[in-house]
């Protein structure tokens, strides 16, 4: 969850608290939704408590982040009850893809908006104040907004309001903060060394399980200028780390003409930016990965080898049946030429277990590929329908029960094999960005961060010994010298010391 940092409202300012829930592109959306209430001139605040409207912006990808949603809007709903806050709003993609639906299952919350309402956020938000009703939108499929041809989107893309795209306004009136350089429709709602930056949005892909495409509409590709653009006010803000985002960032530039631009331009132009120490990929698709994107993502100073693949599974046939691509030869032919190229890289993945149709063999060829793989973090998921996906319909449904079994038994695995990954790096060097110096008494000199191949808050963290002195934001060269689970332990390197590797 995400809010902002300034927490004691001014009397006689009209309040906004901004809750954030889900992915890393969410935290974006939020932020832009900040950005442009603050211009409409509402003051941010911490606490929902002190707001007089909130906003929780949700998640809608499983039925667990659905819960979670419509938890945190009930309990903002509570807030109204002789506190300040008058108006809950939920935005997002739980929003998004129920609409009229999720209103009228949930009278508590006093507004339901679309992705379409976030250009006027701040005038739907004054308007519920003041107790203007709210008609809530019927879902509608948002691939079906664009040509299907990705080489035909720009014209009609530019004439539809999608969340974190057309956020920087070059032409800046007389007046405008900043003085000079782009606007930027965004306003922080933390102040770490990391952000997420938005690459694109949608999906053309269909995988069976998956709704996303149907309420995130079809892919679009920012352009580079203005992805640019915004990572120059995101450094400037003091960001450290460019954390790039979208639904399938190895499909990116493919609707511009071009789809080399991460790795010949955007990636080398983002490492290059003053103040900028590192930029990661993330949400990566095996089946269109490629040798130059291995290369620059290996090759280019300032770009971590971090490598975040979605495999979801390694049986072929179960892979069919979600309609992906791939199998255990072919994955671990991957990995094998991404650690040939860097062989202290990051790889994550994601797994879904007890899919329909999904047998004992399938189970075992999964557990297979993940001992093959040693990858550093794997995230294991139970199979559950999906409103509005193929798979919903599929036959040869497995057990709830089972489904448990399976993730028990997969998560076991991949637990231990990702422990003994992490003790494979002891005695390696990484260079850790500080996250945090706030520790127990009698820790002096200890800090805590992530090494490049620890993406954020999934992926373990490192913990630094010796570093007096250091502060967030600072990178901080360490050798490994313990692990506990996925997370490190490291020793700031002595004067002159430099053998080894960073990672």
């Amino acid at each position: 969850m995400t809010q902002p940092a300034d927490s004691a409202p001014t009397p006689g300012t009209t309040t906004v608290a901004v809750v954030t829930l889900g992915c890393a592109r969410n935290e974006v959306d939020s932020e832009e939704l900040a950005g442009r209430l603050a211009e409409g001139g509402f003051t941010l605040v911490e606490d929902a408590e002190n707001a007089d409207a909130v906003l929780v912006n949700t998640c809608g990808f499983i039925e667990t982040a659905k819960k979670d949603s419509v938890d945190q809007l009930l309990g903002a709903a509570d807030l109204k009850d002789g506190g300040r806050t008058q108006a809950v709003v939920a935005v997002g993609c739980l929003a998004e893809r129920y609409g009229e639906e999720l209103a009228e299952a949930l009278p508590e919350a006093d507004a339901v908006l679309s992705f379409d309402d976030y250009p006027d956020i701040a005038d739907r938000v004054r308007g519920l104040l003041a107790g203007t009703p709210h008609v809530p939108h019927a879902p509608r499929d948002r691939r079906k907004l664009l040509p299907i041809t990705p080489a035909q989107r720009g014209e009609a893309a530019a004439a539809t309001v999608i969340p974190g795209h057309r956020v920087v306004a070059p032409d800046l009136p007389e007046g405008v903060a900043p003085a000079s350089g782009p606007r930027v429709h965004r306003r922080r709602l933390g102040s770490g060394p990391l952000a997420p930056l938005k690459l694109a949005s949608g999906c053309d892909r269909r995988c069976a399980f998956c709704a996303i495409p149907r309420f995130r509409g079809a892919f679009v590709s920012r352009s580079p200028e203005e992805i640019l653009a915004e990572a120059g006010w995101l450094a400037d803000s003091g960001v450290r780390e460019l954390f790039l985002v979208s639904e399938n960032s190895t499909s990116y530039g493919k609707d511009l003409g071009d789809l080399r631009l991460l790795e010949t331009r955007l990636l080398p132009e983002l490492a290059g930016i003053e103040g900028v120490e590192r930029v990661r990929v993330s949400y990566l698709q095996p089946a269109e990965m490629r040798p130059g994107l291995v290369e620059a993502m290996t090759q280019i100073p300032g770009v971590v080898p971090y490598f975040d693949l979605s495999f979801q599974h390694a049986s072929p046939t179960v892979l069919r049946r979600m309609r992906r691509f791939g199998d255990t030869e072919r994955f671990v032919g991957l990995i094998e030429q991404i650690r040939a190229a860097a062989p202290n890289a990051g790889i994550r993945s994601n797994v879904i277990v007890g899919f329909p149709g999904e047998t004992e063999d399938d189970v075992d060829e999964l557990c297979a590929f993940l001992e093959a793989a040693r990858l550093d973090v794997v995230g294991v998921f139970g199979y559950s329908d999906e409103d509005g996906t193929e798979a919903a319909d599929y036959d040869g449904k497995v057990d709830d029960d089972e489904i448990a079994a399976r993730v028990a038994r997969v998560t076991e695995l991949a637990e231990e094999l990702t422990a003994q990954r992490a003790e494979d790096r002891i005695g390696e060097i990484v260079d850790v960005l500080v996250e945090s110096t706030k520790l127990e008494d009698g820790d002096d000199g200890e800090v805590e961060g992530r090494a490049a191949h620890q993406g954020p808050e999934v992926d373990g963290t490192t913990r630094v010994l010796g570093a007096e002195g250091a502060a967030v934001g600072d990178v901080v060269r360490a050798r490994v010298v313990d692990t506990d689970g996925v997370d490190l332990v490291a020793e700031t390197l002595a004067a002159g010391e430099t053998e080894g590797s960073a990672g």
